[in-house]
């Protein structure tokens, strides 16, 4: 069995303690982590390595940065999407775990203001370039297990966000931009939580002002997507809120699936 996690951090720096304690008392065997927000010479890797967890990373300064760490082997990292032209955003990083599942990490743009229609478009063509890389993975690894995991900066339904008529507008909450995390599903993906909580409200986010914590004004865009190989593996999924109550935490939290893998 395999148990993975996605998580961003905002700022792997600022969260370190939080983390490597977090890490030390949960049965883990993987985890994606999104916003590193730093540069790859900066990046704490001795403090995974002394706790026995092999990392990479794909990081740049302040901004976005994506990682993996894994205690199974890593090999087959790739970083970055390509088609992208000269994009120097970290927001992709992807390896073999283990010889057995391949774990895409990823941390999409957000998009807003939609009225700023560079970035929205950015967004959307961002995750058009996704689409087209997870489908030339089914394509050309149809039985190898794939997991793809991080903020994708979607909500894929009212059900997903704590106030749906304010969020109408926003870039999360499109329906372009549900459309595209659509095309995952329409391609074959499964989205692990929902399979776990079908109807249930599950929230993965919540903002840092206007109490959204402790109010549980949340969203959900943290998702777990599982390609057909690895969807037949299934067996667990959730969320694990225990860090987002504790001081300066991370906006965000994590969120698990358990694989026969």
């Amino acid at each position: 069995m395999v148990r993975l996690a996605t998580f961003n951090v905002n700022s792997i720096r600022a969260r370190l303690p939080a983390v490597m304690a977090w890490l030390g008392r949960e049965d883990l065997d993987v985890v994606l982590f999104q916003e590193i927000k730093v540069r790859d010479e900066e990046f704490p890797v001795g403090a995974f390595e002394d706790a026995g967890w092999q990392i990479v990373y794909h990081g740049q300064p302040s901004y976005n940065g994506v990682a993996i760490a894994s205690r199974l082997s890593l090999e087959d990292v790739h970083m970055g999407l390509d088609g992208l032209g000269d994009d120097k955003q970290a927001r992709y990083i992807e390896a073999l775990v283990g010889g057995r599942l391949r774990v895409g990490c990823l941390y999409a743009p957000n998009g807003n203001p939609v009225s700023d229609t560079m970035k929205y478009s950015y967004k959307l063509s961002w995750m058009r370039r996704l689409l087209e890389h997870a489908s030339a993975r089914l394509r050309d690894e149809p039985d190898l297990p794939m997991v793809l995991g991080g903020d994708y900066n979607v909500c894929p339904s009212d059900e997903d966000v704590y106030n749906p008529a304010s969020f109408a507008d926003d870039a999360l909450c499109r329906p372009e931009t549900r459309a595209h995390y659509r095309s995952f599903a329409h391609m074959g993906f499964t989205d692990a939580l929902r399979v776990r909580y079908p109807v249930e409200t599950v929230y993965t986010f919540w903002d840092y002002k206007h109490g959204a914590w402790p109010k549980n004004h949340g969203l959900r865009i943290d998702h777990l997507l599982l390609n057909p190989a690895a969807a037949d593996l299934l067996l667990d999924a959730g969320v694990d809120c225990s860090l987002r109550g504790e001081p300066k935490a991370s906006d965000h939290t994590p969120v698990w699936v358990s694989l026969d893998v």
